[in-house]
């Protein structure tokens, strides 16, 4: 009986170990296929590491075939600092025996890397803030803690950034540039041009008439026009930031500066530092300009015309709360809203739409 039961088991022993090996293969194939999925470096943290190191222990030296996320030297790195841990005394214990000076409080280093991002300051200057405040410490201390953080200073790093710059400007900053649309003529397509000004706190534009020759004198007339459009809406221009056009010539600014008002030219080759009127230039483009065929002067400057009212009053802004630019801060609705209270408003032949409540 014996000499049938013992070859039979063996059978049924060699299959299961056959079946075992191909469920490994395909998982080990199925691993290489996500892995290639993944960055070229995994970072573990502590409980995924202590979980691997659990169940790796286990096969020993055969851990080399089917590990792929780290390479074996790190993988026994692991257990060596795990077993050095458990045989280490308490946390407080150690800190009793540990040489050197003491570590600095983590109050004080949040607060070092607080400073360091909300102002950008030096070491020397965030150690004069600490010791307003009755903390005491180097300034070799402040550089590390800024270092270990990874906020060390890089190039052209400065307190004063473009974003700060903005952002303290904005109820008298402007910006302005050239745009230009397409128009039909019996000589084929011809660029018209005009200029945008858009106002940085409410984000309020202003647009010029068109021209086909977009030359000095030109420039400096729209200057003068808008700024009687200031005039008319009682706004101010402390400071207008323009490009190096050389359509801009010195007439152009003399109003500006007639005004008390300053230009600030942007960097060669830097529209980034004018991304709010390109932005604007970009809305007036896609959402209206793009849906019409222009066939004279007149036809644009009607366009433009209604395009800056929809702009100012009708057209949502989310650096306006998502409301127009121009509205009456005053303005307060009944608390329960009715379908029945909302209108349409089309303009441009139904290109532009606007919904508003009525009483």
């Amino acid at each position: 009986m014996a000499n049938i039961v013992h070859p039979l088991l063996t059978l049924l022993a060699s299959l299961t170990r056959q079946e075992l090996a191909q469920q490994v293969r395909y998982l080990k194939a199925e691993n290489e296929i996500l892995r290639s999925r993944l960055p070229s470096r995994i970072t573990l943290d502590n409980r995924e590491r202590n979980t691997l190191v659990k169940h790796g222990k286990k096969l020993g030296g055969k851990i080399k075939d089917v590990m792929t996320i780290v390479s074996y030297s790190t993988f026994r790195r692991w257990v060596r600092k795990i077993e050095d841990d458990t045989s280490k005394p308490t946390k407080k214990a150690a800190a009793k025996n540990e040489p050197g000076r003491p570590k600095i409080d983590e109050d004080v280093s949040a607060t070092i890397i607080r400073i360091r991002k909300e102002t950008g300051f030096g070491y020397t200057k965030i150690l004069q803030e600490l010791r307003r405040m009755g903390v005491h410490v180097s300034r070799q201390t402040v550089k590390n803690v800024i270092v270990g953080a990874g906020l060390t200073p890089t190039s052209g790093d400065h307190p004063d950034t473009w974003h700060k710059f903005i952002k303290r400007h904005a109820d008298t900053l402007w910006q302005c540039d050239f745009a230009c649309k397409k128009k039909w003529t019996m000589k084929g397509l011809v660029d018209v041009y005009f200029m945008v000004f858009i106002h940085i706190g409410t984000r309020q534009i202003w647009i010029s008439p068109c021209t086909e020759n977009p030359s000095g004198d030109w420039t400096t007339q729209q200057g003068r026009n808008f700024q009687m459009h200031l005039e008319d809406n009682k706004l101010t221009c402390g400071i207008l930031m323009r490009d190096r056009d050389r359509k801009y010539v010195d007439a152009f600014d003399e109003i500006v500066r007639s005004t008390g008002g300053k230009v600030k030219l942007t960097p060669i080759r830097s529209p980034n530092l004018q991304a709010h009127v390109e932005r604007a230039i970009q809305t007036i483009k896609h959402e209206v300009l793009n849906a019409f065929c222009i066939v004279s002067n007149q036809h644009l400057d009607k366009i433009l015309r209604t395009t800056q009212d929809w702009y100012n009053e009708r057209r949502g802004h989310s650096e306006r709360d998502h409301l127009p630019p121009v509205r009456d801060e005053t303005a307060s609705f009944p608390v329960k809203f009715r379908k029945e209270q909302v209108v349409c408003d089309s303009e441009l032949g139904g290109h532009l739409l606007s919904y508003r409540r009525v009483a």
